[in-house]
């Protein structure tokens, strides 16, 4: 395989692997999760389910997950076979598999069992990681096909220590952000803050149960803002002659500043059932490719503080 068909591969990958995560997202959002009640991989004992509305989402999400798994698979023989000398990308396609794989099981694992709020977060964090592998192993087979086929090199600015290590400490926070966001859905404490930007009418309000839960996530969140922020800056002021570290950056405060209104959008439609799971749905996918983002920015930048600048 060439590296335009690698690129390819790798598309129809995370092309599946968000119609999975979107999936992931509409069983939660629409209470499926036991639409094919306590059986896996069977549907109430059937491969081919009842048609209610519960069964036909949570059946479908399992069908996407499948063609994920088996995606995953074709990646990893794929780019280890013909991206030997890019150990990045075979890296990339590894821990989808894996990840694709343990958010399987989990997922499994909450059909059959009881699990409990904070499990059920998790589940969501892995799939995150296996979204965001497999939109690092896009966009960096993007990045090979395109340099292969580029004869112009583009002028590189240094990258130090202290912004690799800000914007490793970003990605990190930026998970911790959305699995309490996670928390927060799997609680149904999403309504414990009622208006917005204040919750319930104070700058900080009573810290009590749901209330609580809702308020961390939006500090949280808006912390994580102002941290996107600042790093989307000194990625345009510090390397202004590197295209992809600013481009990037300001992807990166796109997608955040996104989040932050989606989620505002997720407080203003509770008591409407048909646009809260769109904002909820609209909220999730723009966390997933924001953190896929974050991911491939640090792997990035890690990259070229080893490589000599030209």
């Amino acid at each position: 395989m060439n590296t335009k068909q690698l690129k390819w591969l790798s598309y129809l990958t995370f092309f599946v692997m968000f119609f999975a995560t979107f999936g992931g997202t509409v069983v939660t959002k629409t209470d499926s999760g036991l639409g094919c009640g306590h059986e896996w991989p069977l549907c109430r004992g059937q491969f081919v389910p009842a048609h209610t509305i519960a069964s036909l989402i949570e059946y479908s999400h399992r069908l996407v997950s499948g063609l994920a798994g088996l995606s995953s698979v074709a990646v990893v023989v794929a780019f280890w076979l013909f991206a030997k000398n890019r150990k990045d990308l075979r890296t990339y396609s590894v821990l989808t598999l894996i990840f694709v794989l343990v958010q399987a099981l989990m997922g499994a694992m909450a059909v059959v069992y009881d699990q409990s709020s904070a499990v059920l977060a998790l589940h969501f964090g892995f799939s995150l990681i296996a979204f965001a592998s497999s939109l690092m192993l896009a966009l960096g087979a993007r990045k090979m096909d395109k340099d292969k086929h580029s004869a112009i090199r583009q002028e590189r600015s240094p990258v130090s220590l202290a912004f690799r290590n800000y914007v490793w400490v970003v990605t990190i926070y930026s998970y911790i952000v959305v699995y309490v966001g996670a928390y927060v859905s799997h609680t149904s404490s999403a309504g414990g803050c009622s208006g917005w930007p204040l919750c319930n009418g104070e700058l900080v309000p009573e810290l009590t149960g749901s209330v609580a839960i809702a308020f961390v996530h939006r500090l949280a969140a808006l912390l994580l803002f102002i941290a996107i922020v600042v790093m989307a800056y000194f990625a345009y002021k510090l390397h202004k002659g590197n295209r992809e570290l600013w481009s990037l950056g300001t992807s990166a405060a796109v997608l955040c500043l996104l989040q932050v209104f989606s989620g505002a959008g997720i407080v203003f439609t509770l008591s409407k059932p048909e646009l809260y799971i769109f904002a909820a749905l609209l909220h999730n996918l723009l966390i997933s490719s924001l953190f896929g983002v974050l991911c491939y920015l640090s792997v990035r930048v890690w990259q070229l503080g080893r490589e000599p600048v030209e």
